[in-house]
């Protein structure tokens, strides 16, 4: 890949081969497959997702944290079933006018984040495209056999937790597009960092199995995540806004424009964990907040009612009307 358009098999075993490197079913990417070796007393977790330019990052975006945002949000899903996470496979679509120097910059974030997080890059494809730069990333994780965390297991009464802080990768869009006037650089700087380099819960993930009953992450927007949740249980929820939980840069957004609560709570990108877990389990979930050093804030309570239903409650006890809210591909109508 010395000059010129960049050449498929000469790609790979620059920038991708030697991600593989430990896991010998990946056969040094040489092969069209690979071979998983099946683990007795685990499941398999599997997850895929997609990231296309101007749509889940801005075509401007560093390639190192493009390539890295990428890993994590998958590994993000994998923690929300308790999963630890082992294998990737890549599928990317670049644009034939793609630099050297972008590709390589790429794969260093690959490389990065592969290390830190202890994953292999098993296999994927590459392709040429007209259109824009499109990434998909498959993550397989393992779990104890019949163990790991659904959005279908939450009961009713059980109390709704989030991880983190929300809101921040909705802002953090927003401040990088100039729209929050006013932001201090210190919380521009950090608001940004949370929209293009998310932090996976991979260590929360697997000490939720046993304690939590159902679990998602917050990629589309807390209301609307929480609604999945709800729906696949069969239950409503409600949940406090004041409950929240803000980092100072978001408070100090909302302090300044209060209109900007409905993006804070449906707005996507957080990439936390959202859980439910029996009433009376809050020793047992604060000791484990404690222990990893990762907040985790008690915002709600799953209720009977119409399934898929969450009712934000504001400070003076009635309802907030926060919209449809979240992140939808496609809207009908539209």
């Amino acid at each position: 890949m010395s000059g010129g358009a960049p050449d498929e098999f000469g790609l790979i075993a620059e920038l991708f081969a030697p991600l593989a490197a430990g896991y010998p079913g990946a056969l040094g990417l040489k092969d069209d497959a690979a071979f998983i070796a099946a683990e007795p007393g685990y499941d398999t977790v599997a997850t895929m997702d997609s990231m296309v330019a101007g749509v889940h990052f801005l075509p401007d975006d560093p390639p190192d944290l493009v390539a890295r945002k990428l890993i994590r949000v998958n590994l993000s899903d994998l923690a929300a079933k308790g999963a630890e996470p082992r294998l990737l496979m890549l599928s990317a679509a670049f644009p034939r006018t793609v630099e050297q120097d972008w590709l390589r910059r790429f794969g260093a974030g690959l490389a990065e984040d592969v290390r830190a997080f202890g994953v292999h890059l098993i296999g994927g494809d590459t392709v040429s495209t007209p259109g824009p730069l499109t990434l998909t990333l498959t993550a397989l994780g393992r779990v104890e056999a019949g163990r790991g965390l659904k959005r279908s297991g939450a009961g009713e009464g059980d109390t709704i937790w989030v991880s983190g802080s929300i809101g921040d990768g909705a802002l953090g869009l927003k401040a990088i597009r100039g729209e929050l006037p006013g932001l201090s650089v210190p919380h521009l700087e950090f608001l940004a960092g949370r929209y293009r380099l998310p932090q996976p819960r991979v260590a929360l993930g697997p000490r939720l199995v046993g304690l939590a009953r159902g679990a998602m992450d917050v990629s589309d927007g807390l209301v609307q995540d929480l609604g999945h949740l709800c729906r696949a249980s069969g239950l409503a929820a409600r949940i406090e806004a004041s409950r929240v939980p803000l980092s100072a840069a978001a408070a100090g957004v909302l302090a300044r424009d209060e209109s900007l609560l409905a993006s804070v709570l449906a707005g996507g990108d957080d990439y936390e964990v959202l859980f439910t877990a029996p009433s009376g389990a809050e020793q047992a979930v604060a000791g484990l907040s404690a222990e990893l050093g990762i907040a985790l804030a008690p915002i709600g309570t799953m209720v009977q009612g119409e399934a898929g239903k969450v009712a934000v409650i504001g400070a003076n006890g009635g309802e907030i009307a926060v919209g449809r809210g979240g992140w939808r591909h496609f809207h009908a109508g539209e």
